[in-house]
């Protein structure tokens, strides 16, 4: 089995990913962070996804010295200026901190007529060479609308909260498989899957 490590301890996001490439390469193996309990976190310092998309994928692959991919997305709404953006996983103060960030994000829109958003993803794999790395990046984006409650168990992050166009449902109401087919992140995976089984 070839090896690819993913830059998150978010076992959601472990899941996800792993479901989605195993559609492409059945015998790459999906190691999280967990499996590197030494690796130090990455401060997050870019300006954009892309920044610390790269970022966090270099990072882990210099420590690992295994081919890594880290995504970097989150939750871009028009009535507040682009926010939460790269801030979206700690809007709220404390990382991770889902109900925290979708509380202030409601409380934030409680007034806004406009609740048009964005969910955007921005994948990176670092695959370390005898001469440095190489490096392929892919991103996707889809458009959809902040609802006024939270509806739906399933997923995590801001998912409850986003109803993409076209749907009645929240990515929270979606089945897992149903949310992978169109998500941010199921198309930035789609479009980088196959360029990972050819570069590992």
């Amino acid at each position: 089995m070839r090896k690819l490590v993913l830059a998150t301890r978010n076992p959601g996001k472990i899941r996800e990913f792993a479901r989605l490439l195993s559609e492409f390469a059945s015998d790459i193996e999906v190691l999280g962070l967990e499996e590197f309990p030494d690796m130090p976190d990455v401060e997050e310092t870019g300006d954009s996804f892309e920044e610390n998309s790269l970022l966090k994928a270099s990072a882990v692959a210099e420590f690992t010295k295994l081919p890594s991919l880290a995504d970097d997305s989150g939750l871009c709404v028009n009535a507040l200026n682009g926010d939460p953006g790269i801030f979206s996983a700690r809007f709220a103060g404390e990382h991770g901190n889902d109900q925290a960030n979708n509380e202030k994000l409601l409380q934030e829109l409680r007034d806004k007529s406009d609740r048009s958003a964005q969910f955007i993803c921005v994948v990176t794999l670092v695959v370390p060479t005898e001469s440095g790395s190489k490096v392929i990046i892919e991103s996707g984006r889809i458009e959809g609308t902040i609802v006024e409650a939270s509806r739906g168990d399933s997923g995590f992050g801001y998912d409850p909260l986003f109803q993409p166009i076209g749907s009645n449902l929240t990515f929270g109401e979606f089945p897992h498989g149903e949310k992978d087919k169109i998500s941010h992140r199921g198309q930035a995976l789609r479009k980088i899957a196959p360029r990972i089984s050819e570069a590992l």
